[in-house]
């Protein structure tokens, strides 16, 4: 077995690729801000079972200033290259591709970096209503990934489904010549979503954030429970009740809507996406689920 190797800079990891696709390895990839956690071991394993025992698996690590707010946590941000090699190694990785800000974008602070890559549509609601500039990040920042790594695979978790769907989207509308598959949401036993700031969390706030989690399987049960359906506007009351039970939760949205689209559903039937933000205490979590 050869040895996990790391590269920062895009020049460096497109020449492992181009390496790579010459001798017909097919190259699994899974981006990562790092911090990672079984979540993240779990896209690694699904990498892999998709190039196979002679392709190649890379993940980076690479917290993304241009997917933050001026407000937002990152400079904060849990960080720990040292574990995230461990992991990657215990998991059979056999690229990490950690890159720094002045290789990604390049003059940026100067103004001497100016492209952005945009989708229009399906990052407009939830996290795009409630973080502007956020999807505009995420978009530029995959699309240098993909252009570095060469995938023919990318793995992404459901847990992020708006952000999937973007990347989705982008992918078929750029022609990148990537299959990204979107693996399903990893939790811990009591429900939690597992998530990179989940760290952030005291105990008290450890112990409401399954609110999250509640309120999924409180609509689940709600959907199921009715032949018509119910009335969305009724179902956001009922979760919005269910957050404000918890003394450290603040709701931030809750959507139902079009798995594939993403269009808003007025009346929330078998097949409906979920998906809801939770402020507890200081932290932002989010997750969904099909109710």
């Amino acid at each position: 077995m050869a040895p996990m190797r790391m590269t920062r800079t895009p020049g460096a990891m497109q020449r492992w690729a181009g390496t790579w696709r010459r001798e017909g390895r097919r190259i699994g990839f899974v981006p990562t801000m790092g911090y990672l956690h079984d979540g993240h071991v779990s896209l690694m394993h699904e990498a892999r079972r998709r190039v196979g025992r002679g392709g190649v698996v890379v993940v980076s690590i690479y917290v993304n200033p241009t997917q933050f707010a001026p407000a937002e946590d990152l400079s904060r941000y849990p960080r720990d290259m040292k574990g995230d090699r461990r992991r990657c190694r215990e998991a059979g990785v056999d690229m990490i591709y950690a890159p720094t800000d002045d290789v990604m974008y390049p003059g940026r602070g100067e103004g001497r970096y100016s492209t952005y890559v945009v989708e229009e549509q399906l990052g407009r609601g939830m996290e795009g209503e409630s973080r502007p500039t956020h999807f505009r990040g995420v978009t530029t920042v995959v699309t240098k990934l993909f252009n570095a790594v060469l995938p023919d695979v990318a793995v992404f978790g459901a847990k992020d489904w708006q952000q999937a769907a973007v990347i989705r989207r982008m992918t078929r509308d750029l022609d990148f010549p990537v299959r990204v598959v979107v693996a399903p949401t990893q939790r811990e036993k009591d429900g939690l979503a597992m998530s990179s700031r989940n760290a952030y969390l005291g105990p008290e706030e450890r112990r409401q954030a399954t609110v999250l989690h509640r309120c999924i399987e409180e609509a689940r049960r709600r959907v199921r429970g009715s032949r018509e359906g119910v009335p969305a506007e009724a179902l956001k009351g009922e979760v919005a009740a269910t957050v404000s039970r918890e003394p450290l939760a603040r709701l931030d949205y809750v959507e139902f809507f079009d798995p594939e689209t993403l269009e808003p559903r007025a009346t929330v039937g078998h097949g409906s996406q979920m998906a809801l933000a939770v402020f507890v205490g200081r932290t932002r979590l989010i997750d969904n689920g099909r109710v």
